[in-house]
């Protein structure tokens, strides 16, 4: 069987980690969350566009560090880059 990637936020052990029909996703590209997808299908236009600070155990400062990750200009539908890490 193979496996799409997962969804940020979802267990390594869930039965179905990926993306799921009727949800809006972004792809995460370099950085600790590099290939997980972020869903954001109850997001206004503007959180969409500015981008989030994730939770994740693998940043430059250990668990609970943050990774911010954005849209491009020449590419805001997606994936979202990887901007750096933040305590």
């Amino acid at each position: 069987m193979t496996q799409g990637p997962r969804v940020y936020g979802s267990e390594r052990d869930d039965p179905e980690p990926g993306p799921q029909p009727g949800r809006d996703y972004r792809e995460l590209t370099g950085g600790p969350l590099d290939g997980q997808l972020i869903e954001v299908t109850d997001w206004t236009e503007e959180e969409i566009t500015t981008g989030t600070y994730l939770i994740t155990p693998h940043s430059a400062y250990g668990p609970g560090g943050r990774a911010s990750y954005g849209p491009t200009f020449s590419r805001p539908g997606g994936p979202w880059v990887w901007e750096g890490d933040t305590p």
